[in-house]
């Protein structure tokens, strides 16, 4: 299939910015983001992912996402859900409601056992994290992973943006509605490459490898079908 960017993880924070849990989880995200796992994590931002960032919105629906919430309600967690897809992972600060979170300090200043939630929370998303890519810690020295283990190479200075995932966002008609797809053009380039004409000849194939980016509800496919094949014959006249 077509040679779509290196996958990596999209970590979503809660926004919520009046309990310390929100804290925690924004922190301990950044630490992920900027010291433990940079190279294989980028950030999502769910104020612009719930006003309908496209950007946003593609990359979780093609990368594993993990949605850290303070608080039972999930607001990251659900909002993933609604627009993207279930997140890979789903982490509760405060899902034990039986500590009392004033202990953790306030939303704009944590105690010491705040910063340790942060070192925890941090650590459970290093764990999914190389869970969800199959990374293998550890193997030059043939001791097991440490959750915190910080990568060799130098951090960036800011925590990357998944709207820089190089993930293609087009936006088609179809059945007389606006519809996003995600990956066309690597979809298109290489069938284009091998010799794929734009007829019907190639429209199962094609959209074989539609469906396993984008989802095509059941009793639409002849309509999405038709707006891709377009697309398609379009892409490959500029082609020549």
């Amino acid at each position: 299939m077509a040679e779509l960017p290196k996958r990596k993880v999209g970590i979503i924070a809660c926004s919520g910015e009046e309990m310390p849990e929100g804290t925690v989880t924004r922190l301990a995200a950044l630490r992920v983001l900027e010291s433990l796992r940079p190279h294989e994590t980028v950030t999502i931002c769910l104020p612009l992912f719930l006003a309908g960032g496209e950007g946003d919105r593609a990359f979780a629906r093609f990368h594993p996402t993990i949605a850290v919430d303070g608080c039972e309600k999930r607001c990251a967690a659900r909002g993933t859900e609604m627009y993207s897809g279930k997140p890979a992972v789903s982490i509760v600060v405060n899902s034990d409601r039986s500590k009392d979170s004033s202990l953790m300090g306030t939303a704009r200043r944590l105690t010491a056992m705040g910063m340790q939630v942060v070192d925890d929370v941090a650590g459970q998303i290093v764990t999914h994290v190389d869970q969800l890519l199959d990374l293998k810690r550890g193997r030059q020295t043939g001791q097991p992973a440490t959750g915190l283990e910080i990568l060799p190479e130098p951090a960036p200075r800011q925590a990357p943006c998944s709207c820089g995932s190089g993930i293609p966002v087009t936006t088609l008609q179809v059945a007389g509605r606006e519809v996003t797809f995600i990956a066309l053009p690597f979809i298109f380039e290489e069938l284009h490459q091998a010799g794929k004409q734009p007829d019907e000849s190639v429209q199962n194939e094609l959209m074989q490898a539609v469906k396993i980016y984008n989802s095509v509800p059941d009793g639409n496919e002849a309509a999405y079908a038709h707006a891709v094949m377009q697309e398609y014959v379009a892409f490959c006249r500029e082609k020549h």
